[in-house]
């Protein structure tokens, strides 16, 4: 007896068959689903004959190793002194030094200036006109300025900008033929992937936030788009990050706090991005490997300990600038948060904070009291008297109650950090993994307000108009994304309903 179910089963093959004929991308059959059964031969048969049409579609597996590469980091009072030893030890040619204009005229670099003038024959040359929030064509400067001389090593003095200035100026220097965007991260540019042995780079931080004196990861601002972006690669990292507690000092309440939540920021994106073993493609050659490869038991050291030690004493520091342990703490905090997050990756308070940073400039035009700058600025970068962070924070409640349901232990960990109290303690323990998200997002708005960071994107001027244009600003930001618990760990799924979401409760909290 012919089942009943037959005849509409056979109309609906013929009607897909003509879709596959006809269409110009494979569109995937209905029967595929796993929930749709047959039972029957001729229905077997049947489907066994539209497979037949079908575009043969490979497995995409998963990743199975992960990497661990840091800089060299020293860490103490005055260590900036040494950097003309090192450089003398390395047998430098000729050394080219970025710093800013900010910069240039106070203690840092006026001891690494000394440092350097110390060594006999060791020449170099200062380029001192790197911006807040580098954009393309700072970066053009600094690069043409750098292929002009030749260096045969670069020493950056400053915050984030000027280190991922100097790690630009230094990658086309050995690549001298390269576009900017041959390097930077798909799908906005190319993405190539570095295979010559670029110059050694000596990093001196100058704040307490980025951690780029132990990353490949270099950030620029792409005006024309109005979100930033960059380029991430193992190759492009410091060969030595110089930790000097001294270099701080000068930093204002205002910097320090910035700075902070930087370090705040990674290290909870990257102690909750997906498992290393859920992030797809396997790449074909360990040279394609990405830096950022998702959460893994190395990073994840790196990444509690910077968390644990940011709750305890950035409010200490916000209290009192001059506070010496809470400084030396968040300088070990930065690099800690750099190491975890170098390997680890971040994920959507940081991609989400480029198009609302890079949106600022044409649409509300926030500037924060207490920078040394001349243009509009929500800060996202921290560098000491230059650029300055806080884009990141703007979602983070909202962020970390979406990703909860991904890894309940981990976003518990994180609420009992925030409450100062233990994994253990019945007042964490007692709460049920579906509320979570719910009560991490308080504390961490609790923690926030404490700092005094504005509440949510309509206190930088921001509002729900805006909201397609960071959605938009954040899709192309797939090297962050796609670490994302909720959108890397979903198949074809771009997360635009989720982004929009979020945004749209980070309106204010």
């Amino acid at each position: 007896m012919e089942d009943p179910d037959l005849p509409a089963i056979k109309a609906s093959v013929g009607t897909t068959i003509l879709r596959l004929i006809n269409a110009s991308q494979h569109t995937a059959c209905p029967c595929h689903s796993p929930t749709h059964s047959h039972s029957h031969a001729g229905q077997r048969n049947a489907i066994t004959q539209l497979r037949n049409f079908a575009t043969p579609v490979n497995k995409v597996e998963k990743e199975y190793a992960f990497e661990v590469a840091a800089s060299n980091l020293r860490f103490g009072d005055g260590v900036t002194a040494e950097v003309g030893m090192d450089l003398k030890n390395m047998k430098a040619r000729k050394v080219g030094v970025f710093t800013d204009p900010n910069l240039a005229k106070l203690r840092p670099m006026q001891a690494a200036l000394a440092s350097l003038e110390a060594q006999s024959d060791l020449p170099f040359e200062v380029f001192d006109r790197v911006v807040a929030e580098p954009t393309e064509d700072s970066w053009r400067d600094a690069i043409s300025w750098a292929r002009e001389h030749d260096f045969s090593h670069f020493l950056a003095v400053g915050g984030g900008s000027v280190i991922d200035t100097a790690k630009a100026a230094n990658l086309f220097t050995v690549y001298k033929d390269a576009d900017l965007m041959d390097f930077v991260n798909a799908p906005i540019g190319k993405g190539l992937p570095i295979s010559q042995s670029l110059r050694p780079l000596i990093a001196v931080p100058t704040t307490a936030g980025t951690g780029s004196e132990t990353t490949g990861t270099a950030i620029l601002d792409i005006t024309s788009r109005s979100f930033k972006t960059g380029i991430a690669n193992r190759a492009m990292k410091p060969v030595l990050g110089i930790v000097d507690t001294h270099n701080t000092e000068s930093c204002p309440t205002a910097v320090h706090i910035s700075a902070g939540l930087d370090v705040l920021f990674h290290s909870m994106e990257s102690y909750t991005a997906i498992p290393y073993t859920e992030r797809t493609p396997r790449p074909a050659d360990p040279i394609l490997r990405p830096a950022y490869q998702g959460s893994n038991p190395v990073a994840d050291i790196f990444s509690l300990w910077a968390l644990r030690t940011t709750v305890k004493y950035l409010p200490r520091i916000a209290k009192d600038r001059n506070d010496t342990e809470a400084r030396r703490q968040m300088l070990l905090a930065s690099s800690f948060a750099g190491i975890g997050f170098g390997n680890a990756g971040v994920h959507l308070c940081h991609g989400m904070s480029y198009p609302i940073s890079g949106l600022n400039k044409k649409g509300p035009k926030y500037k924060h009291p207490g920078y040394v700058i001349d243009h509009p600025i929500i800060p996202h970068g921290i560098r000491c008297l230059d650029e300055y962070i806080f884009s990141v924070a703007l979602t983070g409640p909202a962020v970390f109650q979406f990703t909860a349901p991904s890894s309940p232990d981990r976003h518990r960990e994180a609420l009992a950090i925030f409450t100062n109290s233990h994994i253990t303690d019945p007042s964490i323990t007692s709460i049920s993994d579906r509320d979570i998200g719910a009560h991490l997002y308080e504390a961490i708005a609790r923690f926030l307000d404490g700092l005094g960071v504005p509440r949510g994107l309509k206190a930088v001027g921001y509002t729900t108009g805006d909201l397609d244009a960071l959605v938009e600003g954040t899709l192309p930001q797939r090297r962050v994304l796609d670490l994302a618990p909720g959108i890397g760990d979903v198949v074809g799924a771009d997360g635009k309903e989720h982004l929009a979401r979020i945004l749209e409760q980070s309106m204010e909290y």
